[in-house]
């Protein structure tokens, strides 16, 4: 019985995000034709609400290709998060990592604000600007380099046991 409550409510719930998303992309679409309809530059008279920006954020590029562009959000001196956007023929996808829980409205904003910023800025012709967003922390870096000084430390520890063994190894 438990379970079919919860596939129940699992369900309820995805048809809600599925509402949100659908409203989401609707608004998206109203707001593309409204912006090429105006060759791209946003009126301050629009029919649709102007979320008003995040303060003091920047984006500090991280890396860019032909098709994706990453980017460290800061406000002031801290972290908010990173964003990677990703260009394909027909629309934009982006991945919002937030350290730190959001307002859903300041999310808006700042989605809003990578939107005007980053995706319009690249002059990419797209129909929608998909985002998933996610909060979590940050919890290292890696690199072939962290990797290698692993292997570096694994190998001189099989020598030391292969000395150790007598196996005729030196």
């Amino acid at each position: 019985m438990v379970l079919i409550l919860r596939s129940v409510f699992d369900v309820n719930r995805m048809r809600e995000g599925e509402r949100r998303e659908a409203e989401w992309r609707e608004n998206s679409r109203a707001q593309s034709k409204l912006k090429r309809k105006e060759g791209g530059a946003r009126s301050a008279n629009a029919d649709w609400p102007r979320a008003t920006r995040m303060e003091d954020i920047r984006f500090d590029r991280q890396f860019r290709t032909p098709y994706s562009e990453s980017y460290a959000i800061m406000q002031g001196n801290s972290r908010v998060g990173s964003v990677d956007i990703h260009f394909t023929t027909t629309s934009v996808h982006g991945t919002l990592i937030l350290e730190r829980e959001l307002e859903e409205s300041e999310i808006a904003k700042l989605i809003e604000q990578i939107d005007e910023d980053l995706v319009w800025s690249a002059d990419t012709t797209r129909e929608d600007f998909l985002v998933s967003v996610y909060v979590g922390k940050d919890v290292g870096f890696y690199s072939d380099d962290y990797f290698d000084e692993d292997d570096d430390e694994d190998d001189f520890e099989l020598e030391l046991e292969d000395e150790e063994t007598g196996n005729g190894k030196h």
